[in-house]
C-alpha cells in the first residue's frame, strides 16, 4: 500500500518559515520524482515545486522562486519543502505527490501517480 504522509504545516506569521515534510512508503522512492503541489480555499490546484529522483534537478513555481526549497533523501524515503519570506497567499494546503521518474518533471499538476492527503498551511498578517 502506497503511502505519502506530509507534516510541518501549521500557523505561521507573515515573513516566516516552514519547513514541509512528506514521507513515503510502498514504493521504490528513488524511481519517482517528486512535487509539492497546493490548493487555496476556492482555487485551482498549483504547481510549487518538483525534484526529480537524484536530487539534481528541481522547478520551482515563479511565485515560490527565490523562497522555497525542496530536498529529498532518499535514504530515509522522504521529500521536504521550506519556505521563507512567507507570504498570506502562501496559504493553502500543500501535497506532496510522486511521479513515475519515466515521466519526467514538468509544471503540470496531473500526471502524478500518488498523492499524500495534504497538510494545511496558514500564515498570517
Amino acid at each position: 500500500q502506497v503511502q505519502l504522509v506530509e507534516s510541518g504545516g501549521g500557523l505561521v506569521q507573515a515573513g516566516g518559515t516552514l519547513r514541509l515534510s512528506c514521507a513515503a512508503s510502498g514504493i521504490t522512492f528513488r524511481q519517482y520524482n517528486m512535487g509539492w503541489v497546493r490548493q487555496a480555499p476556492g482555487k485551482e490546484r498549483e504547481f510549487v515545486a518538483i525534484i526529480n529522483w537524484s536530487g539534481s534537478s528541481v522547478i520551482f513555481a515563479d511565485s515560490v522562486k527565490g523562497r522555497f526549497t525542496i530536498s529529498r533523501d532518499n535514504a530515509k524515503n522522504t521529500v521536504y519543502l521550506q519556505g521563507n519570506s512567507l507570504k498570506f497567499e502562501d496559504t493553502a494546503v500543500y501535497y506532496c505527490a510522486a511521479k513515475s521518474a519515466w515521466r519526467g518533471l514538468g509544471t503540470n499538476v496531473e500526471g502524478y501517480d500518488y498523492w499524500g492527503q495534504g497538510t494545511q498551511v496558514t500564515v498570517s498578517s
